[in-house]
């Protein structure tokens, strides 16, 4: 028997790295997909139209959906993990909500990933926890005008990013929507990150089945695509289905080679999944 296969999107802030940014959403076009998400896709939170417009016209032009993108989170080589919680770049995230806001609903997206950002040295974490909140219901709240979702990430391989379960992410969300009343946050269930920091991902998906708003994946070790690692994702693909989730996955690993080459673990998926 053949069940309905998951739909990707093509992270393009980490595959396809090989090209111009621009011209990775006809990239992934050209490899078969149909749908693409980004990080914060520019150098500022606060970019002219120029840059917004070309990239925009990136996405049009090549006939792919926008599924995700992030709002601005500082410099992530650098070590930044957004801004959410961070006191002072606090007015540079809430600048920056109009602009990732107003990309997505001219682009049809709806899942806006708030990266909460790093402990800060001499600021009291419920302090920072305060902030979070705050900034969170401005977010959601305008998401919420056009349908969209503030997603909220558990993240490994950052020493003072405080939230690296499903159940930390998810204790944020009620938070927000019992001090605030506002809906329209979900949470960003990343399969790497979660086994990475320890998580039990099978009983994540099953507790908090009716919380996932957006499933990313890669394999561990090495954040490669699927198949080089030990994750088991045909598991929790399964998982995720029987749960009910039927929304994008994005496919946010770095390639073992090139981009293109990457994607045969997909057909040999497909071809598992058909009795």
């Amino acid at each position: 028997m053949e069940t309905a296969a998951p739909k990707y999107a093509v992270n393009c802030s980490i595959l396809f790295t090989e090209l111009p940014l621009l011209e990775r959403p006809a990239a992934a076009r050209a490899a078969g997909f149909e749908a693409v998400e980004f990080w914060w896709p520019f150098a500022s939170a606060l970019p002219g139209d120029a840059e917004v417009d070309a990239f925009e016209r990136a996405i049009r032009d090549a006939g792919v959906r926008l599924t995700g993108l992030n709002f601005a989170a500082g410099d992530l080589p650098g070590g930044d993990r957004g801004l959410v919680s961070w006191p002072q770049r606090s007015l540079e995230f809430r600048d920056n909500i109009a602009v990732t806001l107003g990309i997505g609903e001219r682009l049809g997206c709806r899942g806006f990933n708030a990266l909460y950002g790093n402990r800060v040295d001499g600021v009291a974490p419920a302090a920072q926890d305060e902030l979070a909140v705050e900034n969170l219901t401005l977010a959601a709240t305008a998401a919420r005008s056009f349908g969209g979702t503030v997603l909220v990430e558990p993240v490994s391989g950052a020493e003072r990013y405080p939230l690296l379960t499903a159940a930390d992410a998810v204790a944020v969300i009620d938070r927000v929507e019992r001090e605030s009343g506002v809906a329209g946050l979900g949470l960003l269930a990343d399969l790497y990150h979660l086994t990475v920091n320890g998580d039990d991902v099978s009983k994540a998906i099953t507790t908090y089945a009716d919380r996932i708003a957006h499933v990313q994946l890669a394999d561990a070790p090495g954040r490669n695509e699927p198949g080089t690692g030990t994750i088991p994702i045909d598991q929790h693909l399964g998982e995720l289905r029987a749960a009910g989730y039927a929304g994008w996955i994005g496919l946010e690993y770095k390639p073992s080679g090139s981009s293109t080459d990457s994607f045969g673990w997909l057909r040999r998926t497909e071809l598992d999944r058909t009795d």
